[in-house]
């Protein structure tokens, strides 16, 4: 199982956007993801406050918006992380 992580926040359209594509690809059962509210974490909201919404993948490379399902199946292959 491919386990996913999303720096988002509160009232972000964009994060939103991005929550609709990765609970797709979800439903198949082979992803599982997080996701994280930045706005609780001084720290987060400096490291992704203008980047998000942002995944963050098992081997930690991060994928920034704006990004299709497709391009998170590509770099999950490129990860060689397995569904």
């Amino acid at each position: 199982m491919i386990h996913l992580q999303l720096f988002s926040t509160a009232g972000c359209h964009l994060c939103e956007l991005a929550i609709e594509q990765i609970h797709d690809l979800a439903a198949t059962g082979h992803i599982k993801f997080q996701i994280i509210e930045i706005g609780d974490d001084d720290l987060l909201v400096k490291q992704y406050g203008i980047r998000i919404p942002v995944i963050k993948f098992s081997d930690d490379s991060e994928l920034n918006w704006p990004f299709t399902q497709q391009d998170i199946l590509q770099k999950i292959a490129a990860a060689n992380l397995e569904l």
